[in-house]
């Protein structure tokens, strides 16, 4: 792996961990075992670096979605296999917890990702919903667009509710009561 690499992977670690306040230069040095002149001569600075590292991770997490929802099956069988892959619930979504920093949702820059992976994220699904509704696997009387807002807030939510259980239960069952709410209008 080369500097810039390390570097940006050594921040996303750090920011799914400690959030962008607790992510400090000094932190991102030592975690990647860069210098400050190699990271200084990389990246403008923190926020450069955030942003690089924000983009990797936002990138990745649409890569992760599309694989489950661009695979064969009916619309409810794409999306349940997305709900249901394997994820790291207790540490939170590594993109949906940025939203809880004031340092990135107060940074358009910081933002953007964020905002665009979750747009492209309620798109996809819509997508998928509406194909579904057009091969007539998904009553013809819900709006596609609503039910992908209700599938991302509801994964969002779960997350939340698991951490602060301390226990993948609660996002478990949020996910079970959409995917019932979701095959019973199928």
């Amino acid at each position: 792996m080369d500097t810039p690499d390390r570097l940006i992977e050594s921040t996303r670690a750090l920011l799914w961990e400690r959030g962008y306040v607790g992510t400090s230069p000094k932190a991102i040095q030592q975690r990647s075992g860069v210098g400050q002149g190699s990271m200084y001569h990389h990246f403008s600075g923190k926020p450069d670096l955030a942003l690089a590292a924000v983009r990797r991770t936002a990138a990745e997490m649409r890569a992760a979605a599309e694989e489950q929802l661009a695979g064969p099956g009916t619309a409810v069988e794409r999306i349940t296999r997305y709900l249901r892959r394997e994820r790291e619930v207790l540490r939170g979504c590594p993109v949906g917890g940025l939203t809880q920093d004031p340092e990135i949702v107060t940074s358009p820059a910081l933002r953007a990702p964020v905002d665009e992976t979750f747009e492209w994220l309620r798109g996809r699904i819509a997508d998928v919903l509406a194909g579904g509704q057009a091969r007539g696997e998904i009553a013809p009387g819900l709006d596609p667009d609503d039910i992908a807002a209700t599938v991302v807030a509801v994964l969002q939510g779960g997350y939340v509710l698991a951490r602060a259980a301390g226990s993948a239960a609660p996002f478990d069952q949020a996910v079970s009561g959409v995917l019932a709410l979701l095959s019973h209008h199928s």
